[in-house]
C-alpha cells in the first residue's frame, strides 16, 4: 500500500485512577464532530509527537522513547488539564499557568523547569503500538503508555478546540455506551478498551503490559466464514482479535 500517506509519530497515554470497590477509571475524551481524525470519537488524551519532544529526549537517554511519553504528559495537560509524569505533583495555579503556557513557543520541558517541575518519565509504562493501514486523512503510528492519576487530581477540562467532553470512567462503562450506540470509537481504541476491562486494578494493567512486551499491530481484513473481518494477532493480550469489517466502520 505504497499510496498510504506516511504515518505521523503520535503518542496517547492511558491515564488510570483507582476506585473503592470498583475497577479504575481511564480518562477518555470526546473529540468535535468535525475533527479532520476520529471525528466525534472518544479517545484517549494523546497526539502527535513534536519535533521539541524528541530534542527534549536527549535529556533522557537512559528512558526508551522518552519523546513519546514526553508527548503524552504534554498532550494530556493540554487537553485535559490533568497531570501524570510530572514531579513534583503541581497545584491547581501551578497546573493552570503550566497550561496556558502550552500555546507559546517553549518546549515542554523548559516550560516544566519554570514552574519548578520535571518530567518523571519512568511513572509512563509502554502497553501497546499501533499503526494501522486503513485510508484515512491521516494515519498515525502511536505508542500507548499506562500512568496512575495522583490522588485528588482534579476533575478534567477538555480543550475546547480540540474536544467536547473529558471524563474519567471505567472501561467496562466505556464499552456499554459503545455498544449501546450512544458513543463510539475506532477500532484501535475499541480494542484497547476490551483489553483495559480485563483489570480490576492499575497493577494488574501494569502486570499485563510486562507479559505482553510491545509488539507493533497492524490490522489487516481477511475473510472468515465468507465475511470480512478487520483482524489483529492472537497472543498480545487482546481478548477480541476480528471483528466484521461492516460493524469496524461504524463504530
Amino acid at each position: 500500500m505504497t499510496d498510504l500517506p506516511p504515518a505521523i509519530p503520535a503518542a496517547t497515554l492511558i491515564l488510570m485512577r483507582e476506585r473503592p470497590g470498583g475497577p479504575p477509571e481511564i480518562l477518555m475524551t470526546e473529540r468535535h464532530s468535525g475533527m479532520a481524525f476520529a471525528a466525534g470519537a472518544l479517545v484517549f488524551p494523546g497526539g502527535r509527537i513534536d519535533p521539541a519532544d524528541k530534542a527534549a529526549a536527549a535529556a533522557f537517554a537512559d528512558v526508551p522513547d522518552a519523546g513519546a511519553r514526553i508527548a503524552a504528559i504534554r498532550e494530556t495537560i493540554e487537553e485535559t488539564g490533568i497531570a501524570a509524569g510530572v514531579a513534583p505533583t503541581p497545584s491547581e495555579e501551578t497546573l493552570a499557568a503550566l497550561r496556558a503556557d502550552l500555546s507559546e513557543n517553549e518546549p515542554f520541558t523548559s516550560l516544566l523547569a519554570r514552574h519548578g517541575l520535571k518530567a518523571d518519565l519512568a511513572a509512563l509504562t509502554p502497553f501497546a503500538r499501533w499503526k494501522p493501514n486503513f485510508r484515512e486523512t491521516r494515519r498515525f503510528d502511536t505508542l500507548f503508555f499506562l500512568a496512575e492519576a495522583d490522588e485528588g487530581a482534579a476533575d478534567p477540562i477538555a480543550a475546547e478546540a480540540e474536544a467536547v467532553r473529558a471524563f474519567w470512567a471505567s472501561a467496562a462503562a466505556i464499552l456499554a455506551e459503545l455498544e449501546a450506540g450512544r458513543d463510539h470509537a475506532i477500532f484501535p481504541t475499541r480494542r484497547n478498551l476490551e483489553r483495559l476491562a480485563l483489570f480490576s486494578s492499575i497493577a494488574e494493567a501494569r502486570a499485563d503490559a510486562a507479559r505482553h512486551p510491545v509488539t507493533m499491530i497492524t490490522p489487516w481484513v481477511e475473510e472468515r466464514g465468507g465475511v470480512p473481518h478487520v483482524c489483529i494477532p492472537e497472543g498480545l493480550g487482546y481478548p477480541v482479535t476480528a471483528e466484521p469489517l461492516e460493524t469496524a466502520r461504524r463504530r
